[in-house]
């Protein structure tokens, strides 16, 4: 894709929106990126806002996590629509002066084994912490040994 706006100048001060493009509708489903562009950036920038974070965009198998349990950190989620579609909002925040802000996770990870990077080598220490030091209790995920 070929953003047609450039991302906004640095504002003087900011003032972040934190948002959550899964939760951003009043309907009892999943919301969209297209739903977001279309929907709630328009609100953001009426309420003032120059900058959004959006929240749980890495790939997270667990939507209850909040997208806190990440299983790929390299790829948007898909739930909400397609990479086209990301970008799409991105690119029409930046035409209404919006920065936008990617909440990464990069602290802790998805405990799952089969689709995560637990017991990667097949062993619980191989990018996490050994034992209880290696585990979230919070958001029931491992944590990263970023010594090794």
């Amino acid at each position: 894709m070929e953003f047609k706006h450039s991302k906004p100048k640095k504002p003087r001060g900011l003032r972040i929106y934190e948002s959550h493009v899964g939760i951003s509708s009043y309907e009892g489903k999943i919301a969209s990126y297209k739903h977001f562009t279309c929907n709630i950036l328009p609100r953001i920038k009426d309420l003032g806002y120059n900058c959004i974070q959006l929240m749980a965009i890495m790939e997270h198998a667990y939507y209850a996590s909040f997208g806190y349990q990440i299983t790929s950190f390299f790829a948007a989620s898909s739930r909400y629509g397609t990479p086209e579609e990301l970008k799409e909002l991105v690119d029409t925040a930046h035409s209404m002066g919006i920065t936008v802000f990617l909440d990464m996770v990069h602290s802790h990870a998805s405990k799952n084994s089969e689709d995560g990077l637990n017991m990667f080598d097949g062993t619980e220490s191989c990018y996490f912490h050994y034992g209880p030091k290696g585990n979230h209790n919070l958001w029931d995920s491992r944590l990263f040994a970023y010594s090794s």
